[in-house]
C-alpha cells in the first residue's frame, strides 16, 4: 500500500498543477481579449499562453491521468463505486475543457479571437465547479 499512497500523492500534485493552469489560462484570455488592439501586450500574452499550456498544463494533465490510472491498477476495487464513474465522467469533461482552452489559445495566436473578456470570465468558472464536485465525490464517496 505504500506504493499506492505514493502514487496518490503524485496524482494530487499533478492535479493541483493542472488546475493551476485551468484557472490561470482563461484569466490570461480575459486580459488578451480586452487588450487585442495593444500589439505589444498581445505578443507577450501569446507567449505566456503557449508556454503555460505546453510546459505546465499538458504535462500536468497527462501525469494526472497517468497516476490516476496507476492508482486503479494498484487497487482495482476503487473503480467499482458509482462515485468513481461519476468522477471519471467529470474528469473527461475537464479534459475536454482543457482541449477547448487549447483551441482558444490558437485563435488568439492567429488573431482570430471573437470572444469577449466577459465570456472568458464566465468560462473560467467551469473548472471551479467541476473541481468542487470531483473533490466531494472522491472524499465522501456518496454512492
Amino acid at each position: 500500500m505504500d506504493l499506492y499512497f505514493t502514487v496518490k500523492a503524485l496524482h494530487l500534485i499533478a492535479l493541483i498543477s493542472w488546475f493551476a493552469g485551468l484557472f490561470y489560462l482563461p484569466r490570461l484570455f480575459v486580459y488578451h481579449a480586452e487588450n487585442q488592439k495593444n500589439q505589444d501586450c498581445c505578443e507577450m500574452l501569446v507567449t505566456m499562453e503557449r508556454k503555460l499550456l505546453r510546459f505546465i498544463m499538458n504535462p500536468a494533465m497527462v501525469l494526472t491521468w497517468g497516476f490516476g490510472i496507476t492508482m486503479v491498477m494498484l487497487n482495482p476495487a476503487v473503480a467499482h463505486g458509482g462515485w468513481f464513474h461519476a468522477k471519471m465522467a467529470l474528469v473527461v469533461m475537464l479534459s475536454g475543457y482543457h482541449m477547448s482552452l487549447a483551441v482558444y489559445r490558437r485563435r488568439f495566436a492567429e488573431e482570430r479571437n471573437v470572444k469577449s473578456g466577459k465570456f472568458f470570465r464566465l468560462y473560467n468558472e467551469v473548472p471551479t465547479i467541476l473541481l468542487i464536485i470531483v473533490v466531494f465525490l472522491a472524499v465522501l464517496k456518496p454512492f
